[in-house]
């Protein structure tokens, strides 16, 4: 009785401390109560509500929701153990695989729990240090490939103009030997 009656005084200071600070208690609008607002605003949404029949209709149907929104509410909702037993029989197949993963994961905890796996966050910077060297390599890599290609282009080019000018001195000397060759039977 007495814990009802203390628990009693530290609402009401509640609610008086709230009042204070939405009122501002400094006595200009006259003495409002948080309480007496909230009736107020209760009776007008209830007028409202009885002149329309599609607002009665949203009035009954929140209450339903609130319901449905308690994470209670499927703690309070009993499912029969019918239900219950076709669920087992339904995932019967499946029960010993997944009975045969969890004894494999049990296995493995130690593994989970091992430094190394522990040490994975410690890790992390390094990783990334890592991984910014190589996307600068990568950059690196690429710049490097586009030079070799100029090179290789140029080269191309160059062998190909040197060989034509080989070929055109090559059929100079030619004309010039025949030329040569075909004076001295002239005379």
């Amino acid at each position: 009785m007495a814990a009802g009656a203390a628990e009693l005084r530290r609402l009401q200071w509640r609610l008086e401390e709230l009042e204070q600070r939405v009122g501002g208690g400094d006595g200009a609008c006259g003495p409002r109560k948080v309480a007496d607002e909230m009736v107020k605003v209760q009776v007008a949404l209830s007028n409202i509500a009885g002149k329309r029949e599609r607002i009665k209709i949203l009035f009954k149907k929140i209450e339903d929701v609130i319901k449905y929104l308690d994470p209670q509410y499927i703690d309070r909702m009993a499912v029969p153990d019918a239900m219950k037993l076709q669920f087992i029989l339904a995932e019967e197949q499946v029960i010993p695989s997944r009975a045969a993963l969890l004894e494999q994961v049990k296995n493995l905890q130690p593994i989970l729990d091992s430094a190394s796996i522990q040490a994975v966050p410690d890790h992390a910077a390094k990783l990334q240090r890592l991984s910014q060297i190589h996307i600068q390599q990568q950059e690196q890599r690429q710049e490097l490939t586009d030079r070799v290609k100029m090179l290789l282009e140029d080269y191309n080019k160059m062998t190909l103009l040197l060989s034509k000018q080989f070929v055109q001195w090559n059929e100079m000397l030619t004309q010039l030997e025949m030329a040569k060759e075909a004076k001295p039977v002239a005379e």
